[in-house]
């Protein structure tokens, strides 16, 4: 694969209109000239970055493995105990992440297949390395003495867990029915903080 300055304005737009395309459509259905079109450039001059479709997919896979490892899992501080400041650090790093690129949680989350063993073949060994901040991670060594002592804190964390996937679902959901240039980050911020602040009422001591 040829090797990219993903950090070139052009590049980023590239990468940001085959996300989304690959992301809505896949693999076989995403089309190039879509691609080209949405980041504002010609089909040749976007084949002069990259060379065909599948180098296309394999840099996205590539950029999206290295930038949720640097942006995101590298700067995790697993040493905080409270899981709620834990759980809006998580928030936080995946919210800038997507100010840079607001497709790349809806493209990582694909289960990619093509009609061609080869590609799929790449495709399988460059995903079977990529990390991920699991909720085992997440939850484990966390400040279990800040709960009400009536509460089971195993069963506490499973429903702060079922309330965080619960709560970034209806993100997401809200986020697919609006223009990725208008979402207001700010007040998403601001409602992830109040909803923490909520659960903390609940399951911590007064």
């Amino acid at each position: 694969m040829t090797e990219i300055n993903t950090e070139d304005a052009k590049i980023q737009g590239i990468i940001n209109a085959a996300l989304k395309e690959f992301a809505q459509r896949g693999y076989e259905e995403a089309s190039t000239n879509r691609i080209a079109k949405a980041a504002g450039m010609s089909k040749a001059l976007m084949f002069h970055y990259v060379k065909s479709k599948e180098e296309l997919l394999l840099m996205l896979l590539d950029y999206c493995r290295r930038t949720i490892a640097e942006d995101y899992l590298n700067k995790m501080d697993l040493q905080e105990k409270d899981i709620f400041t834990r759980l809006l650090q998580s928030y936080t790093l995946q919210i800038e992440l997507m100010k840079k690129n607001p497709w790349i949680f809806d493209f990582t989350n694909l289960k990619i297949e093509t009609n061609s063993a080869a590609i799929n073949q790449k495709i399988a060994a460059m995903t079977k390395t990529q990390q991920s901040l699991c909720a085992d991670e997440l939850f484990a060594s966390i400040d279990e003495s800040k709960f009400r002592p009536e509460l089971d804190v195993e069963r506490s964390k499973q429903l702060i867990l079922w309330g965080n996937i619960g709560f970034t679902n209806e993100i997401l959901a809200e986020l697919k029915n609006t223009d990725y240039e208008q979402i207001d980050y700010q007040a998403i911020s601001a409602k992830l903080t109040q909803y923490l602040d909520d659960l903390k009422t609940v399951f911590y001591r007064h």
